[in-house]
């Protein structure tokens, strides 16, 4: 009956003798019901940060307190993100907020956590639906979380968070297509704050921008931290982001935290060989200390289904035997966690 349905609908010839049959002159061989993909190993971002308690230590997100999650394209930044917020289930480990454990927390209870944390994306074009004005977007959060019952109030709130993120109340009936992209990223902060939460997860904001549009709604997430309270935890790859937002950076390669310290501390003792190559490509205009870039040989290891150990080693000059076992973040120096079995010898600590 399957094979007849498909006959009669795909054959240009609807009224074939051959339908229903096996082959078909025009088509070939009917297609048999489609068999569902084996699927391969679950994909783990952030493996390798250690036992529960650690990963607490690592990602937990103080008020105030901005984390960079920072790495090349790929790394895991944005499933860890995601995973954080609740968006991607979590394969291992877990995920705390307020220290209250969430993560498998569902159903009325998950709704509620959801307003104290959300999330601005990072192409502020494909976020917004096209067949919503701004109002209608911003209004969407507030009627769902049924804390404004008359209309009145709900426009006040769209009037006030307008004002907050910068936009035009003449541009309250727009629709995305007929808005730039800094103004519709500034229309994602104001759906992102519209139930007040108290962690934003910025998965990068700032990478489809302008440079100048950039620097804007950097100091305008910067300025929000300051007046509403929030915590915010970065998604970037770009080092010119990074310094200028961050309290705490953790480096990723291939879904492993291989690093994590205060912005400041990061930059001044690099410890990691991955950290180091990085902090070495950022271009340098001083003429008495010359950028000294290190360069990396070797290939990268394949994501898929990797081998325990660290995945760094297939280019990292100072590898040995000892690195193709596990590695665990260890606190090296005084919040500052490094996963290498040699960190010690290497800086001579």
């Amino acid at each position: 009956e399957r094979r007849k349905r498909l006959t009669k609908r795909a054959c240009v010839n609807r009224g074939a003798v051959c339908a229903g049959e096996k082959r078909c002159p025009l088509l070939g061989r009917i297609p048999e019901p489609r068999e569902r993909r084996a699927q391969g190993p679950p994909v783990r971002a952030g493996e390798g940060l250690g036992p529960g308690k650690l990963l607490r230590r690592l990602i937990e997100a103080d008020r105030l307190t901005n984390i960079i999650l920072f790495g090349p394209p790929g790394c895991g930044k944005s499933t860890l993100g995601r995973t954080v917020i609740r968006l991607q289930e979590a394969t291992d480990g877990k995920v705390f907020l307020n220290g209250q454990d969430i993560t498998h927390v569902k159903g009325r209870e998950l709704k509620k956590i959801r307003e104290k944390m959300q999330i601005v994306f990072q192409d502020p074009y494909s976020s917004l639906n096209p067949r919503m004005s701004i109002r209608d977007t911003i209004v969407e959060p507030l009627r769902r979380g049924g804390k404004f019952r008359s209309n009145n109030e709900l426009q006040s709130e769209v009037d006030r968070l307008m004002e907050l993120v910068g936009i035009d109340q003449r541009l309250m009936y727009s629709y995305p297509h007929e808005l730039d992209g800094g103004r519709r990223q500034r229309v994602g902060i104001a759906r992102a704050l519209a139930l007040r939460p108290e962690f934003i997860m910025c998965d990068e904001p700032v990478s489809a921008l302008d440079v100048s549009i950039q620097a804007q709604v950097l100091n305008l997430l910067m300025d929000l931290k300051d007046s509403q309270g929030l915590a915010y935890m970065f998604v970037t790859h770009d080092l010119s982001v990074v310094r200028h937002i961050s309290d705490n950076i953790m480096v990723m390669y291939l879904g492993q935290a291989v690093e994590k310290a205060p912005t400041e501390e990061l930059f001044e003792k690099t410890l990691h060989p991955y950290t180091k190559v990085l902090l070495s490509s950022i271009p340098s205009i001083d003429i008495d200390h010359p950028m000294q870039r290190i360069p990396l040989k070797g290939e990268i290891t394949s994501p898929i289904n990797p081998k325990p150990g660290c995945r760094f080693a297939a280019r990292c000059p100072y590898a040995d035997e000892r690195c193709h076992e596990p590695q665990v973040l260890e606190e090296i120096l005084p919040d500052h966690f490094v996963s290498c079995c040699r960190v010690k010898e290497v800086n001579g600590l």
